[in-house]
């Protein structure tokens, strides 16, 4: 669909020579472009430039407003039917308690389940940055147990003192 504020209308439009196309779809055949705009003109309707780059380019005659109207209307609805995914984050620590890490894991297989994405992290502190395998089998419990409601997109990775993953929803 092309970008309404693009399109040349009436008096704009300057070519010799146009493909017309009529206000119900029929095709008009190769005018004059002054031809095209007084039989607009005629109707009460504008002459819109919608194919610019064809040769010689196509004109049809039709009300702009409406037009410019429906096709509002139309992206309006699509972007309604778009669904935003957020990335939540659950932050785990290197030394986190088994039940604190259930509860975790049960809050991000509940954003899973309700279409989002989960990166979970776990943040090393001080010392703990020479265990970093501890934070890797963190994560690894943690894919195990959200894996019927979620699957990992990568391997779990080091960012600066963090070990990271992001987990999609199925």
């Amino acid at each position: 669909m092309p970008v309404i504020n693009d399109l040349m209308i009436n008096e704009q439009i300057r070519d010799k020579e146009v493909r017309l196309v009529g206000a119900d779809g029929e095709q008009i055949g190769i005018v004059a472009g002054k031809e095209a705009q007084k039989m607009a003109a005629e109707k009460n309707l504008d002459l819109v430039k919608i194919a610019p780059q064809a040769k010689p380019p196509v004109c049809k005659i039709m009300d702009y407003g409406k037009y410019k109207f429906d096709a509002a209307k139309k992206e309006k609805e699509a972007r309604k039917k778009q669904k935003v995914v957020s990335v939540k984050e659950v932050r785990l620590s290197a030394s986190i308690e088994k039940h604190d890490f259930e509860t975790k894991m049960k809050n991000a297989a509940k954003f899973l389940k309700a279409g989002d994405k989960v990166k979970i992290s776990v943040v090393f502190r001080g010392r703990e940055m020479m265990h970093t395998h501890r934070g890797n089998e963190l994560l690894e419990q943690a894919i195990a147990l959200v894996e019927e409601v979620g699957v990992a997109e990568q391997k779990p990775k080091l960012e600066g003192r963090a070990m990271v993953i992001v987990v999609a929803p199925k």
